[in-house]
């Protein structure tokens, strides 16, 4: 029977301090469940996918953070479309006497983050939630290796670079997509938009129209998206000459998740 990587699960432990100092702490480890134990659970909280490689690319960052993180228990949760939703995985962990960090598995801070997110740990005194991994530099260098290996030439400023993300209505999530594109401008010679998939402006398509408008003889779409699904399939159709895989996997992105884990902010 195949392991269940969404399943809760703790890496390998590291060597137990008694085990080097000749036991002199065991009493007071075991009687607080050990170095380890007591720390919090990661929630690595994603939107959520029905495209099976889109499922099977999240559950690995996930694993690829126990294994950098000897001793982490990580579980998973999600703000859409599959189970088990983060409130229910907060509040079950809560009801265990498990304090968590919730790691928003997304690249910008919309809906998601400011609202499903910050309702699921604000109801528990032991949860807090973290930024979600956008913007980050790391998340550039890996957009940028993804245009380079979708052909297209950062020296040339006749290809024009199409940043192209899901969408929100919140203007901070519209705010973290343009300082992406900001950063990623430092790397292009030529021109770099954005375009959305729903909610914010302009539509994908629309982006790609207005960079052939302007001049561009090669328009690439850059998709700022952690793995396939429904989104990443519909930006074939957008107009562009070439379209960028998504960011997952890359262990870059894996100590991004570790570093926003470190980082949350203490709860209260």
């Amino acid at each position: 029977m195949k392991e269940d990587p969404l399943a809760p699960r703790e890496g390998p432990r590291p060597p137990h301090p008694s085990q080097a100092q000749g036991g002199a702490l065991d009493g007071a480890i075991r009687a607080r469940g050990g170095p380890l134990r007591e720390g919090p659970v990661l929630v690595a909280c994603a939107h959520g996918t029905r495209n099976p490689t889109g499922r099977r690319l999240v559950a690995e960052l996930a694993l690829a953070a126990r294994r950098l993180r000897p001793g982490l228990t990580t579980t998973a949760a999600f703000v859409d479309v599959q189970p088990p939703t983060v409130a229910d995985v907060v509040a079950g962990l809560a009801a265990e006497g498990r304090s968590a960090v919730v790691v928003p598995l997304l690249l910008s801070g919309g809906y998601h983050v400011h609202v499903d997110i910050a309702r699921a740990v604000g109801e528990h005194d032991s949860a807090r939630a973290a930024r979600p991994l956008g913007p980050d530099p790391r998340l550039v260098a890996v957009l940028h290796d993804r245009l380079l290996a979708a052909g297209a030439d950062p020296r040339d400023p006749a290809t024009a670079v199409v940043l192209a993300a899901a969408g929100s209505s919140d203007p901070r999530s519209v705010a973290d997509v343009e300082a992406t594109a900001a950063q990623l401008k430092f790397r292009w010679a030529g021109p770099v938009s954005t375009g959305y998939g729903s909610a914010a402006q302009p539509p994908v398509p629309d982006a790609v129209a207005a960079a052939r408008r302007d001049g561009a003889a090669r328009v690439v779409v850059a998709a700022y998206l952690l793995a396939p699904g429904h989104f990443h399939d519909r930006l074939a159709g957008a107009g562009a000459d070439a379209v960028s895989a998504p960011l997952l996997p890359d262990e870059r992105i894996v100590r991004v998740l570790l570093d926003r884990y470190d980082g949350a902010p203490a709860s209260g």
